[in-house]
């Protein structure tokens, strides 16, 4: 198995009349849809991104 973090991010407010960086960040992270649930490595980067819109997304650690 892979020794690399991971960490889910899920989609919990909508994108529209957000700051477009807001929405690119949300978008860079692989989200689509409401409620859409993504697992991606967790690394400063998208740390940060997750961390930009954390009023729009859920974060879990796994």
């Amino acid at each position: 198995m892979s020794d690399k973090k991971m960490m889910k991010v899920t989609l919990v407010r909508r994108v529209y009349g957000r700051l477009e960086k807001h929405r690119a960040c949300v978008r860079g992270l692989g989200l689509r849809r409401l409620n859409q649930t993504v697992v991606v490595e967790d690394t400063p980067m998208t740390r940060g991104m997750a961390n930009k819109v954390a009023y729009m997304v859920k974060v879990e650690e796994s």
